[in-house]
């Protein structure tokens, strides 16, 4: 039996040198927990099948500190992050593959519940880890653990999601509160003394994504991770040369978000959300997507949020926040990471 002991073991050097302990660690902790026909074998690469459709592969690194947060931790983060860059292209998710870059005295305990996390999120999306490969980076330089992936899906042929689908008039949709993501991820730093029970909303969005791609109205999805809400409605902005209009009073936040943000001066919409989705659809289908979204315990508070527009004229702004007291504000592209390492 390889020596392994996650009751007493913390990670060492050893662990990513490729010989017995390495040998250990790959057997007892990542077979049982990501195990399949894939990662049974000794090669250095795996062969997949791959239903008719268009190919879509993604890529993402996952450095959240801390490595566990209410509502869930990297692991689980990484495959549901992976998953939903494919899944708002149009994509059914199929494959991941997994490298893994561990600090030197990681303790192995966490490890395991990471790992564990990380299995049972790949199983609920449905998602297959085929190839992996493990790092081992002296004590002090790896942060606890950083995950890269690699995802692999298929969209069906001749699906047009994408920026250059938008037209003018269409219609913006928002799946849930923005910003839980981020306030969660630093309440459980425990910055400035807050404590709160505010959980991520770290998910899938397949179910979201998959409510929508039978619309033929549909001209674009995007979850709002880094940069929030405000980022992804000016990369519409930029990618479509069109103004995009937000209705404040419409944009869903919870009220644990709001508080946090109003007491440390953050602006929710600029704090990513790791289980939303922002839609462009035709104003035609506008309800029916709505009310798609709504029938999912995921898309229970989803709303319509806005629209796009033709600009007025060439110094018009990009994104306009229409306020809930009547004015109107330019909503700025973000520059300052207000909340660095949360995905």
């Amino acid at each position: 039996m390889d020596d392994f002991d996650p009751a007493a073991l913390h990670v060492g050097l050893a662990h990513g040198n490729g010989g017995r302990l390495m040998r250990g660690l790959i057997t007892n902790l990542f077979r049982p927990h990501l195990g399949n026909p894939a990662l049974d074998t000794e090669a250095d690469a795996a062969p997949i099948t791959l239903p008719p459709g268009e190919i879509v592969v993604t890529t993402d690194g996952f450095t959240v500190q801390p490595l566990q947060f209410p509502g869930g931790d990297i692991g689980a983060l990484a495959i549901d992050g992976t998953v939903n860059d494919l899944a708002v292209s149009g994509a059914r998710p199929l494959y991941v593959t997994l490298s893994m870059f561990i600090e030197e005295g990681l303790p192995m305990a966490l490890l395991e519940t990471i790992v564990t996390s990380l299995g049972t999120a790949a199983d609920a999306a449905g998602v297959k880890v085929v190839a992996g490969d493990t790092k081992v980076v002296p004590r002090g330089q790896g942060g606890g653990l950083y995950l890269a992936l690699t995802g692999i899906g298929v969209r069906p042929l001749g699906c047009t999601l994408g920026m250059a689908a938008i037209r003018s008039g269409d219609v913006v949709l928002l799946s849930g509160p923005v910003g839980d993501h981020g306030i969660a991820v630093m309440l459980a730093r425990e910055a400035f003394g807050l404590r709160g029970d505010l959980k991520s909303d770290a998910a899938s969005v397949l179910p979201l994504t998959q409510a929508l791609l039978p619309l033929p109205g549909l001209r674009f999805m995007r979850d709002p991770t880094r940069g929030g809400l405000a980022t992804v409605a000016h990369e519409i902005a930029r990618g479509t040369h069109r103004r995009v209009n937000l209705d404040e009073g419409m944009i869903p936040i919870s009220p644990a978000t709001a508080s946090v943000c109003a007491m440390l001066g953050y602006d929710p919409l600029y704090l990513a959300s790791e289980g939303r989705v922002v839609a462009v659809i035709a104003p035609e289908q506008a309800t029916t997507a709505l009310a798609a979204w709504r029938a999912l315990p995921q898309g229970g508070a989803a709303a319509i949020i806005g629209r796009i527009a033709d600009p007025a004229g060439l110094d018009d702004p990009a994104v306009m926040l229409h306020t809930r007291i009547g004015g109107a504000r330019i909503l700025a592209e973000l520059e300052a990471d207000p909340l660095p390492r949360i995905c």
